[in-house]
């Protein structure tokens, strides 16, 4: 398979270098101590005064609600996200379980839950892709998840499959350069405008 290491221009963990988001996967199962690791790093996960305002429905490939949880990606995401060996879908709980305010913070701190379920899954060998492409209404209806949660990304888990695996049209995706923008575009020295300097 073609090498997907970031083309980095500063060093940086290796585990981020190696994260990227693919749609091959192999079929592959995803076991029940590799999903108990991923939730575990979500669940160290920092968050605003420590509220841990996610929440996670999963199945894996052997389990039944794989084929709901699937059933609620759209068509595109459906054709590859087949062969994860997980999925999941991740809501944030939008108040603060102590007093019903509003949790502004909920979603940046699903974000880095999530963030660090990719990570760790670097360090499992296995791959994630996130999306936002699934019935959001039907999440919220079918899923049981109380109100006041937010769903906000679906996530697939597996082992990575080759880019043949895939329609020709997504497999160039598999294999297009990564391309970032440089650091000066979004980092700026005491104030707007200013970029920095490195």
């Amino acid at each position: 398979m073609t090498d997907r290491t970031a083309p980095v221009a500063h060093p940086i963990a290796q585990l981020m270098q190696d994260r990227w988001s693919p749609r091959a996967f192999t079929g592959a199962p995803v076991t029940a101590a590799q999903e108990a690791t991923l939730l575990e790093a979500a669940r160290w996960a920092a968050s605003c005064f420590n509220e841990q305002p996610w929440v996670f429905v999963t199945a894996r490939k052997d389990e039944e609600g794989f084929a709901g949880l699937l059933s609620l990606l759209s068509a595109n995401n459906q054709a590859w996200a087949g062969a994860a060996g997980l999925l999941m879908i991740g809501f944030a709980r939008t108040t603060f379980a102590a007093n019903g305010s509003p949790n502004v913070m909920a979603q940046y701190d699903l974000g880095q839950a999530v963030a660090q379920m990719a990570l760790q899954a670097v360090e499992l060998g296995l791959a994630s892709h996130q999306m936002r492409g699934f019935d959001v209404e039907r999440a919220r209806s079918e899923l049981g998840v109380p109100e006041g949660h937010e769903p906000m990304v679906a996530i697939a888990f597996g082992t990575q499959g080759a880019p043949s695996l895939l329609p020709e049209k997504l497999a160039e995706r598999e294999v297009a350069p990564r391309v970032r923008k440089p650091v000066t575009e979004f980092a700026h020295a005491g104030r707007y405008g200013v970029p920095v300097k490195v």
